[in-house]
């Protein structure tokens, strides 16, 4: 079995498959923005290595909806999102480079759940299909899963 080594152990990557309205525009967000090496690919779709997991980017405009959401800690978070934990300094690096490149935030990147358990800093933004990423941070890692 294929397995990713975390802070936690060694996981198994996941796959993950969502609708985009346009191929071009996600090989520049996926790829260039984000930094997410491409694999396979045909007319109608794209392997993204999303920091050792599998995504995939299909051609599906009629697909796309908006997320519903819900409040968590005070903010309007999409239900339907995906996203990555990433180390506390590479969560600010690329806090920086989505603000220098003008990225519209769901939530703005800051801490959530200061002081409880579980604490971490998040940040909610959409790609240009639509589709909702969180990407976070702990201070702990070993708080990921803290009641």
């Amino acid at each position: 079995m294929n397995t990713i080594a975390t802070g936690t152990g060694a996981i198994p990557p996941f796959h993950l498959a969502f609708p985009v309205r346009d191929i071009a525009e996600a090989r520049a967000f996926y790829g260039e923005l984000l930094g997410c090496p491409e694999g396979r690919s045909a007319p109608d779709w794209v392997d993204f290595d999303f920091y050792g997991h599998q995504i995939v980017a299909h051609l599906a405009p009629a697909e796309l909806t908006p997320a519903q959401r819900n409040e968590v800690d005070d903010h309007a978070v999409p239900v339907r999102h995906f996203g990555i934990v990433l180390p506390m300094p590479a969560w600010n690096d690329m806090a920086d480079k989505l603000r220098a490149a003008g990225t519209a935030f769901i939530v703005e990147p800051y801490i959530r759940f200061k002081g409880q358990p579980g604490e971490q800093a998040t940040m909610f933004f959409l790609d240009p299909s639509g589709n909702a990423i969180e990407i976070k941070a702990f201070a702990d890692i070993g708080q990921l899963f803290a009641k």
